[in-house]
């Protein structure tokens, strides 16, 4: 009776601490500290490798020469027009895998059979890394840009169909029961419960997805394409300006940071109202 009693006392004391505890570590200023942290270490990992009298000519790699290149970046047209072709292939991929992985998901989600069926296919695909699929996408497309969408689609489909059907399997199947007993068919049940309540799984996939393409992206670039930040980062390796290329991976960075934070906003937002019409 003791050992339960504590249990109870200490998890209402953990319970009681979670605010605190959020309210603590939680905010910009945590996330700037951390940031601050992180340029400290690079000028010292950077400053103590790249000075050497052997690697002198990759002082480029410098915090002081990659941010002055960073702001030339953001100062030159070539530069933007390279990151919107990039997002604008995002999109594209992104859009396709979710125009089939979400029915998917939902589907294998929803019928048993379905989901024995394709769960060793499904599984098989993911472990091939994206990548490896170029040169058949080099094969199959006579443009370059479909290729990347290919890659991109290939690398973010399996992560929509896995979180659509694990958001369809987490339904409460009370709520299927009832339904079923007031004589509601499948369609039925799909349109009314299945996609409704599974709409934050499909919320979180699709930032999942947003995550594994835009990290597929930039090698994907490399195949050809006269723009995009891959192109980019491959013309001034080719240029040996190491300012440039270091510029340009802090810039893919900071805008993925800032595409998950937006989708984070969105997202959370979405679930609030969703929440609030259920």
């Amino acid at each position: 009776m003791k050992s339960t009693e504590n249990k109870i006392h200490d998890r209402s004391v953990l319970v009681g601490l979670s605010p605190f505890l959020t309210r603590a570590w939680s905010g910009w200023k945590y996330e700037l500290a951390g940031l601050i942290l992180s340029v400290c270490a690079w000028a010292v990992v950077t400053q103590f490798i790249f000075t050497r009298p052997g690697l002198s000519h990759f002082k480029g790699f410098l915090p002081g020469p990659t941010l002055a290149a960073l702001a030339d970046a953001f100062q030159n047209s070539r530069f933007w027009v390279s990151v919107f072709a990039s997002l604008g292939r995002i999109v594209v991929g992104i859009a396709i895998s979710a125009a089939i992985g979400l029915p998917l998901g939902v589907l294998i989600g929803f019928f048993t059979r379905l989901r024995k069926l394709t769960y060793s296919p499904i599984q098989f695909v993911r472990m091939i890394s994206p990548l490896s699929w170029m040169p058949i996408a080099l094969l199959l497309f006579t443009s370059f840009e479909s290729a990347v969408h290919f890659l991109i689609v290939m690398a973010t489909i399996c992560p929509i169909i896995l979180n659509t059907a694990i958001g369809v399997m987490n339904i409460n199947p009370q709520w299927i029961k009832m339904a079923l007993n007031q004589g509601a068919n499948n369609l039925q049940l799909i349109q009314t419960i299945v996609i409704p309540y599974s709409v934050p799984h499909m919320m979180t996939s699709i930032r999942l997805a947003l995550g594994i393409a835009w990290i597929v992206l930039v090698p994907a670039e490399f195949l050809g394409v006269s723009s995009g930040l891959g192109y980019l980062i491959n013309d001034a390796r080719d240029t040996m300006e190491y300012d440039k290329l270091m510029a340009l991976i802090i810039a893919i960075g900071i805008l993925g940071f800032m595409l998950d934070r937006v989708f984070q906003k969105l997202q959370h937002r979405f679930r609030w109202s969703w929440a609030d019409d259920v």
